[in-house]
């Protein structure tokens, strides 16, 4: 045998993750998850996404969020696919904030030490 069949090498390998390869920044389009899982990029549900995307009772027939059906020329189904833009600006706008503003923080009502 020569060395350079005898030699092996006990650096571990390295895998990257598999949302590394995601980068929202980069991402225009979603595509919904499949039944039971959750988006890979906001964690929300099909159900959710389903729910801001088409119009429906809640949201007065007008979805908060853009989307785009692709399908060919006679088909009943196709692909849904959700703006990621609108997205995110509609989840950013309402996000709740860590603090409650200035104008609605509750005063504490002072209690009057004696009976009268």
């Amino acid at each position: 045998m020569t060395k350079q069949e005898t030699e092996t090498t006990a650096a571990p390998i390295e895998v990257p993750p598999r949302s590394a390869s995601i980068n929202p920044p980069q991402v225009e389009f979603l595509r919904l998850p499949p039944v039971g899982q959750r988006c890979p990029i906001t964690g929300m549900s099909r159900a959710a996404l389903n729910g801001l995307i088409l119009p429906t009772e809640a949201n007065g027939g007008k979805p908060p969020i853009k989307s785009f059906c692709l399908r060919q020329r006679g088909a009943r189904t196709g692909i849904r696919l959700i703006s990621y833009e609108s997205l995110r600006n509609h989840i950013l706008a309402h996000a709740e904030g860590g603090a409650e503003p200035a104008d609605t923080l509750v005063t504490p009502i002072p209690i009057n030490g004696g009976g009268q």
